[in-house]
């Protein structure tokens, strides 16, 4: 074998286990990290115990948006579960209470202007979001349209 042909094969496994890594981007796996954010009134902080679904959203985002309505049926179809859900925007806490005042929404919400928590799970588009189970351990993690209740009680079986 060539030494080219070598080096392509070397590059390609390599590329094929850094891109399933939690280090390129797939928390899978990843213990959640401290959960440091500004919660907004009347939400409910993150607890260590409870599985949690976390959305990365913008209020500016139309995606996010419509996924308002389903984060709201996952809050309410996954009490059983002590399901929690928190939507973490980057924007400002005025941006979002402005947001919130003409719209029902019956999760969580949090802010977190510096961004940190979406960098650490390397958030490039949002929506997005992970499930995390009661240990703090990530189950999954994508878009938060393709969650259903009997999706989460899936992965956390």
């Amino acid at each position: 074998m060539n030494r080219l042909l070598k080096l392509l094969i070397f590059l390609a496994i390599g590329y094929g286990l850094w891109s399933i890594s939690p280090f390129a981007g797939n928390p899978v796996g990843m213990r959640l990290p401290p959960v440091v954010v500004q919660y907004l009134p009347p939400g409910e902080p993150y607890t260590l115990g409870q599985p949690a679904v976390i959305e990365f959203w913008a209020t500016w985002c139309p995606p996010c948006r419509d996924n308002i309505p389903r984060l709201n049926g996952l809050k309410r179809n996954g009490a059983d579960l002590g399901l929690q859900v928190i939507g973490i925007s980057s924007e400002d806490e005025k941006v979002v209470n402005e947001f919130r005042r003409g719209v029902s929404i019956e999760y969580t919400l949090a802010v977190d202007p510096g961004n940190r928590m979406a960098q650490h799970f390397k958030v490039t588009s949002v929506p997005y979001a992970i499930l995390v189970d009661r240990l703090g351990k990530v189950r999954w993690a994508g878009h938060p349209a393709d969650l259903s209740v009997a999706s989460i009680r899936e992965k956390l079986q």
